[in-house]
């Protein structure tokens, strides 16, 4: 089989000719600061990792009024930098400002007629965080419901990419989240706009404020992957961190996760898409309530060291016949530090304890930032010798 082949295979929940091995998002520092820079294509060809490539093209809704900002010009070090262009319309602009006096720190105001929501985000070395929610104000949502773009898929660019991996890898994609900062699932997508200890709070004490939010959430994701049918991704990811048995308890998935990001997988298949879902934390308590909501695939199946709880053999036991598996290697202790022997072993447990039968692909638990070389190599040679 090829790489594309041998994924698909374990994505439909049959067994490859081999372990199909790959990662998570490539993060570039992990690339610049490792490999000189190296290109995606080139290191998953410098490593014989089966690729993946990811495509997260949005374009304006024309027929909502929408259109690209133009993207924002600094001047630095001899340098110039472009920005983000985002889609917006008249009545919702986007204004980026450093903050004075905080190095690398942006606040994006999302200025609207019925007033201005702002979020401001820190950009470090290795990746961006959240240090001001836009949503402050409960009726803030209001200006989200009637200002906010849609968006839709830009089809003509997802294809284009899917044709460059034929026969090569695998093409992965997103829900949309909010274009600021969001992420895939409809409760982790609040979490971003929110917080998530104010909204794990109003899950009790305002409980329909809460509904009210994540339905909006949800008639946006409807809407773009509604946009979705006919491209050609293999693979659409759902979920996010902040539903992890390790940030809310199972009453609060059952309640405010699961009920509306069940309806965005059966909206996923009604266009023809697989769909994994995401939980990159702690998952036990939670495996058959995802499984349940019909997902293709689940991941990360995050080990302790990692702050997650996965037994993966208790893991595949439970569910493997249900969903493919994606994930569940320590990449904390044994890319870093350790001896080849070691991380080879480390590949045999994991396939020893999921690779049963199929329908499981190897991967670190979620993307990484730092990793020895040698035993990325060891991990992938190991991993080609796990032979079905």
């Amino acid at each position: 089989m090829n790489s594309r082949e041998r994924m698909l295979a374990a994505l439909t929940g049959n067994q490859p000719d081999r372990l199909p091995v790959t990662t998570h998002h490539l993060m570039p520092w992990f690339l610049k600061t490792y490999l000189d820079g190296m290109g995606e294509a080139d290191f998953f060809q410098r490593f014989g990792l089966d690729p993946i490539r990811w495509a997260f093209d949005q374009r304006p809704d024309e027929s909502r009024g929408e259109y690209w900002s133009t993207p924002r010009v600094r001047h630095g070090d001899g340098y110039e930098h472009v920005g983000s262009r985002w889609i917006v319309s008249d009545d919702w602009r986007i204004e980026e400002h450093d903050v004075p006096g905080a190095a690398n720190t942006v606040r994006y105001d999302m200025i609207t007629p019925g007033g201005t929501l702002s979020m401001v985000l820190e950009h470090g070395p290795q990746t961006d965080w959240v240090l001001e929610r836009p949503v402050k104000e409960k009726r803030d949502i209001d200006l989200l419901r009637r200002y906010a773009p849609w968006g839709r898929c830009d089809m003509e660019t997802v294809n284009e990419k899917a044709a460059s991996v034929e026969g090569w890898g695998i093409l992965r994609g997103a829900i949309p989240g909010f274009q600021i900062y969001g992420q895939p699932g409809c409760w982790q997508d609040a979490v971003e706009l929110f917080g998530i200890q104010e909204l794990i709070m109003e899950t009790m004490d305002d409980p329909a404020w809460v509904r009210e939010l994540l339905d909006l959430l949800r008639e946006r994701k409807l809407a773009g992957i509604a946009s979705m049918e006919g491209a050609r991704y293999d693979l659409l990811e759902l979920g996010g961190g902040s539903a992890s048995s390790t940030v809310i308890s199972p009453k609060i998935f059952d309640e405010f996760v699961a009920p509306y990001d069940r309806v965005l997988i059966d909206a996923l298949h009604r266009v023809g898409q697989r769909v994994v879902y995401h939980t990159c934390g702690g998952m036990m308590p939670l495996l058959e309530r995802i499984a349940d909501m019909g997902p293709d695939a689940m991941e990360t199946f995050t080990p302790p060291a990692l702050g997650g709880d996965t037994d993966l053999a208790r893991a595949k036991e439970r569910i493997g016949d249900r969903v493919c598996m994606i994930g569940g290697f320590d990449q904390h202790t044994y890319f870093r530090g350790c001896t080849p022997a070691e991380t080879r072993a480390a590949v045999r447990r994991c396939f020893e304890a999921a690779g049963v039968g199929g329908g499981y692909i190897l991967s670190p638990s979620d993307h990484f930032f730092d990793a020895d070389v040698p035993l990325l190599e060891a991990f992938a040679e190991e991993a080609r010798a796990c032979r079905y």
